[in-house]
């Protein structure tokens, strides 16, 4: 299997020297240079780690990967000149699983890299058998992953998609209240605007649609959200 490892570097030089030092060991490289676009590089591409310079143009390092974490589980190791114990646990806190400081040894971040895909995919990687799931009339959520499945079909969620879904299959058939569903997704609501409820019960709809459930997930006027268990116009 080739791995593949996105490089989220602006020093042209250090990247080009880090990605040559990556392919000797096998794996296929990645070099974003559009900046701007970061998460639609990921997205596009689905690299399996993600090393992200912290210092970089527009948005920093701790930025983006709040954003990758929005939508995947995959290793990020944050590279830094920042030596910080408060650097390191903000990286922690923004979803890196690992911090590297520069200068550093390609040999360590060689090192370091075997170490997340072992963990994530190899000989350390769970055992899907044991995951937790959450069953509901055949629709399948996998909270760790995270994961939609009905039928033969799937679809990725985000990890407050994810919340969200598993929220409501526990309480279906009966309706969630807004304030108990942003209670749960986010821990300080006074910086929430309403609409952001809206967007992720929305986007959550689709990725059902996408799954072959329509019209499932039914808002409670002057009330909330609650998931329709017969699965109408399917």
């Amino acid at each position: 299997m080739e791995y593949k490892i996105m490089l989220v570097e602006d020093d042209a030089s250090i990247a080009k020297l880090l990605s040559s030092h990556i392919e000797k060991y096998g794996y296929k490289t990645i070099m974003v240079r559009d900046f701007d676009k970061i998460l639609g590089t990921f997205i596009e591409m689905n690299p399996h780690l993600v090393l992200l310079d912290i210092n970089l143009p527009k948005y920093d390092g701790y930025y983006w990967c709040r954003k990758i974490r929005q939508v995947s589980t995959n290793p990020i190791i944050l590279i830094s000149a920042r030596d910080s114990e408060m650097d390191q646990v903000m990286g922690i806190e923004s979803g890196a699983d690992d911090y590297i400081t520069k200068p550093f040894y390609y040999d360590v971040v060689i090192a370091k890299i075997k170490s997340q895909l072992r963990r994530c995919y190899g000989a350390f990687a769970p055992d899907v058998s044991e995951e937790r799931k959450i069953e509901l009339k055949g629709l399948i959520l996998y909270p760790e992953r995270p994961e939609l499945h009905f039928n033969s079909n799937s679809t990725m969620l985000t990890k407050k998609e994810a919340v969200l879904a598993e929220i409501l299959m526990r309480m279906a058939p009966r309706a969630v209240s807004r304030d108990m569903l942003m209670e749960k997704l986010w821990d300080d609501q006074a910086f929430i605007d309403e609409n952001t409820l809206n967007v992720n019960v929305a986007r959550l709809r689709k990725k059902l649609q996408e799954i072959g459930i329509n019209e499932a997930l039914e808002t409670v006027r002057g009330h909330g959200y609650r998931l329709n268990v017969t699965w109408r116009n399917m």
